[in-house]
């Protein structure tokens, strides 16, 4: 698909996740708006995956651990023709199956239940060891918030994909510098990312988080013929695709005005 189509998709996607948050009245936005890209570049140029059959048994895995941004997740999912569009009006409304996290099968191709951070790249192992078992060629994909990686068993599950040589498991991270309070890199040691994921026996490779291009050449390394699990470090701007929103913590909590809305679908050029 031509690379403009594509930035159109995730405007279009930015579009949504804006409107479902300000529908439903719930935080999350700036890290929802974020990963857009990355999920672009996943579910319309590297998985191998089919909307009519959402379970097939080859089908490669994607994991969002960072279950606050489910509304991209969401409106990803509805744009590929996982499932109508008019579901994403039912967000955060009482008795809807989309919450504010995912939750396994919510929609079609919602793998599993998401939001406790940390625990997404465990069980994207225990998938990536299950294939070679089963001698599957499946891949799986994960994306992860950096302040994720504070959690101890991000790095239990980062030590243990190299030693079963998981060369079909791939980790993005979306490097975005912020979580719920503080910068990242101020809140825990992460710098050098790279160099602990690269310590720990992963290939690694770090991408302009927002070009579709290099997110997807990135990603389309998998396996990369290292024998290696994949990590992939996507630097970001939280609030990626409204001005007013980009780099400003503030968007992890807040609810946007009516007024606000319209100027983001301006901005996006949705209206």
């Amino acid at each position: 698909m031509d690379i403009n189509e594509l930035e159109r998709i995730a405007q279009k996607i930015r579009g949504s996740v804006i409107s479902m948050t300000h529908r439903a009245k719930t935080p999350h936005l700036g890290s929802a708006l974020s990963c857009v890209d990355i999920l672009v570049a996943a579910y319309w140029s590297v998985l191998n995956i089919d909307p009519k059959n959402p379970m097939d048994p080859d089908r490669d895995r994607f994991i969002l651990s960072k279950g606050h941004a489910a509304p991209a997740l969401y409106a990803a999912l509805a744009h590929r023709g996982f499932c109508p569009m008019e579901a994403l009006e039912t967000f955060g409304k009482n008795g809807s199956f989309l919450g504010e996290h995912p939750s396994r099968n919510c929609l079609p191709g919602v793998e599993i239940s998401t939001g406790s951070l940390g625990h997404g790249l465990p069980i994207a192992c225990g998938m990536a060891l299950a294939a070679k078992i089963t001698k599957k060629k499946f891949r799986v994909l994960t994306v992860m918030s950096d302040g994720e990686c504070n959690e101890g068993s991000v790095w239990e599950a980062a030590l243990f994909a190299p030693i079963h040589n998981l060369e079909n498991n791939m980790v993005v991270i979306d490097f975005n510098k912020w979580q719920a309070t503080a910068r990242s890199c101020a809140t825990m040691a992460l710098e050098p990312l790279d160099e602990k994921w690269k310590s720990f026996g992963w290939s690694v490779y770090s991408v302009n988080g927002h070009s579709i291009t290099e997110l997807t050449q990135a990603m389309r390394n998998l396996p990369d013929g290292s024998g290696k699990p994949v990590a992939i470090i996507a630097h970001t701007v939280k609030g990626k695709g409204v001005s007013f929103m980009e780099d400003d913590n503030n968007w992890h909590y807040r609810v946007p005005k009516d007024e606000e809305v319209a100027l983001a679908r301006k901005e996006l050029g949705l209206v």
